[in-house]
């Protein structure tokens, strides 16, 4: 199997705007999905601190706070990495997602590499009975969904 999916689509802005709403405004534009559920509860807010090491976060309305992952790298305006755990995942089970920012004239273009998912069990309920192919194909309509979200967040 294939433990990577990569996408990329154009967003009408500067790789440094890009990269601002991806990071600082990603609770106003971020669509939930049950497939790829980051907590177990009603989808919350999702936050980045801003540094290496910091948490990729989701915070519930009742105030709890669910750690998606860890930031790998943090390479304004051009980079950003981080570990990605979803709530149906086994146990100490992690991905990696790498979002980059490339400038195309007067538009950027975001692409998305999330990588690992081979490491995910076949019986585990975040493949929700999907086998490797149709499951990353899921995956990358997800990443896909989140791109075009991010472009209107900046249009």
């Amino acid at each position: 199997m294939t433990s990577r999916v990569y996408v990329s689509l154009r967003v009408k802005t500067s790789p440094e705007r890009a990269f601002a709403a991806f990071t600082q405004e990603i609770g106003a534009w971020w669509e939930p999905n049950v497939m790829f559920q980051t907590t177990p509860l009603a989808p919350g807010r999702l936050a980045f601190e801003p540094q290496v090491g910091g948490r990729f976060t989701e915070t519930l309305a009742n105030g709890k706070v669910f750690e998606i992952g860890r930031i790998l790298a943090w390479e304004p305006p051009r980079r950003l990495v981080f570990s990605w755990r979803q709530a149906s995942f086994p146990p100490d089970l992690t991905t990696e997602v790498e979002v980059c920012f490339f400038a195309l004239g007067d538009e950027t273009r975001v692409s998305v590499e999330h990588r690992g998912f081979d490491q995910v069990p076949a019986e585990s309920a975040a493949r929700h009975g999907f086998p490797d192919k149709a499951l990353l194909a899921h995956l990358a309509t997800y990443w896909q969904a989140q791109i075009r979200a991010l472009g209107g967040q900046v249009d």
